[in-house]
């Protein structure tokens, strides 16, 4: 029996930048983890990802799409509840083209400039996740449902350099989001009783100025620029090859 693999979550799991791209509104990549995973198992996919998904707009927006006889569903959300990348990528276009139309943009979910995540804004992303289990369980009642944390942006490697527009502090006040981002994922498969695959762990050496780098650097092309601090080819095989592991991700008897 083939095995029906659906996955739920934003760009660290919708793979912009790199081809082919299957979807440009969602900025979905053919190469991204779910596509992989899904040929390493020989599985049926429903990719339903999207960049800048929040756990809100995956509940509102992907769950819809989710068939009810998935075996197995992805979940990779919570950074854009916690601002992660908007704040990597408002500091980057404000240092490299502040008078930008990216810029400008960005500077609107800013107003006052980068805020740490707060207690409340970590509570909304636990919950989010969480209730994003819940709802795939009611929906899909035979699926493992895995939660699937962030490839490691900065690392000890991270340092400023081109591809890198950083501060030393900025790269700290990352590294310390980067952090949060982890435990909230910990915390929420606790709370929901979902399998974790960190990958945030398999990752610490391949971050932004790694020898061996699964992350993209910074740049403001306009062709490549939508790929900027996010997973590239190799990050997104090591993360389905990872999941791939658990040999309870093959086909139901």
């Amino acid at each position: 029996m083939t095995l029906s693999y659906a996955a739920l979550g934003s760009s660290f799991a919708s793979g912009p930048g790199i081809a082919p791209v299957v979807d440009v509104a969602a900025m979905r990549s053919g190469a991204n983890y779910p596509h992989r995973l899904a040929r390493l198992l020989g599985a049926d996919l429903t990719d339903l990802t999207v960049s800048g998904a929040t756990t809100a707009t995956i509940l509102a927006e992907q769950l819809p799409g989710l068939p009810e006889s998935a075996d197995l569903v992805t979940v990779t959300a919570g950074g854009n509840d916690l601002r992660y990348m908007g704040s990597m990528l408002h500091t980057a276009w404000h240092r490299l083209r502040p008078r930008g139309i990216a810029a400008k943009m960005l500077a609107a979910e800013f107003p006052d400039g980068l805020v740490e995540p707060t207690a409340a804004d970590v509570a909304r992303a636990v919950a989010g996740l969480a209730e994003i289990v819940d709802r795939v369980r009611e929906r899909a009642p035979r699926a493992r449902v895995l939660l699937v944390d962030y490839l490691t942006v900065v690392g000890e490697q991270t340092v400023p350099a081109p591809g890198v527009p950083f501060e030393p502090d900025e790269i700290e006040r990352f590294r310390g989001i980067q952090t949060t981002l982890e435990e909230v994922f910990v915390t929420a498969a606790a709370t929901s009783g979902a399998d974790l695959v960190a990958v945030s762990g398999i990752s610490r050496d391949h971050g932004l100025g790694a020898a061996d780098p699964w992350i993209s650097p910074f740049t403001t092309d306009p062709a490549t620029t939508h790929g900027s601090l996010h997973p590239n080819a190799r990050g997104m095989a090591a993360v389905a090859n990872e999941i791939a592991k658990d040999g309870s991700t093959t086909a139901p008897a």
